[in-house]
């Protein structure tokens, strides 16, 4: 059923109260049925469904049989948008997209790196290595290949440690599944890549922040200086 627009500002007031009552703890840790929360915002039930249903495309809430609707913690609510994020990768790179996607890298991924090595546990450091070893033993085109850039790189961001880097990871995939075909076409280019997230994984390995930050930007300079020779030097703008 679609919702008439006065529906649907009903349900952006109904996610603003809960919100609202989430954040100053309101509720506890369940929330109270929808039946309950319908009387209390004075909404019909379908206003009621659709607002919560916002909020769970969100990780803000958790709905689980005999228990209820729970509110996931802080950390696991969704500030960006990974759909959104998937449909613009989509789209033709174009020079600028294409340059604004290195200097995104470029911010997030060294900080997150040296992070990563003060902050990964036993289990973190066991499962970066097992991702790099996946990538090391593919090429591009092969079966799993791109899966393990990408998993390497989420679990880098995970091990960060700290919950923006980490949400930041629909974007630093996305940018993979850009970048990734364009690099493949160049002889060596891809092994010259593997070695880059080899060095990385590396310093993470060995505790050391700066040689990690540094074997990041190393690595995010050598795909630029890639994608500069596979395309053309129209396309990325120089660093």
């Amino acid at each position: 059923m679609e919702l008439g627009n006065k529906e649907r500002s009903l349900v952006s007031k109904v996610m603003d109260g809960l919100i609202s009552g989430i954040v100053e703890e309101r509720y506890g840790a369940i929330l109270p049925p929808q039946d309950v929360l319908s009387k209390e915002f004075d909404v019909s039930r379908t206003v009621m469904r659709e607002a919560l249903s916002m909020l769970l495309a969100r990780h803000m809430l958790d709905v689980r049989p005999k228990i209820g609707t729970r509110i996931r913690p802080m950390r696991d609510w969704r500030m960006i948008d990974e759909d959104v994020v998937s449909w613009r990768f989509r789209a033709k790179p174009d020079k600028n997209f294409l340059r604004d996607v290195i200097e995104f890298r470029a911010l997030i991924e060294p900080a997150a790196c040296a992070l990563a090595a003060e902050r990964a546990s036993t289990a973190d450091l066991t499962g970066i290595r097992e991702a790099y070893e996946t990538l090391r033993q593919t090429s591009p085109g092969e079966a799993g290949c791109e899966s393990a850039d990408t998993l390497l790189h989420t679990r880098i961001l995970a091990a960060s440690g700290n919950q923006f880097y980490q949400q930041m990871a629909a974007i630093i995939r996305g940018a993979l599944t850009l970048v990734g075909p364009i690099l493949s076409q160049r002889e060596d280019g891809w092994i010259n890549v593997v070695n880059a997230h080899g060095s990385v994984v590396d310093a993470i390995e060995r505790r050391a922040p700066e040689d990690a930050r540094a074997a990041a930007m190393a690595m995010i300079e050598l795909t630029a200086d890639e994608l500069h020779s596979a395309l053309s030097p129209e396309v990325v703008e120089p660093r």
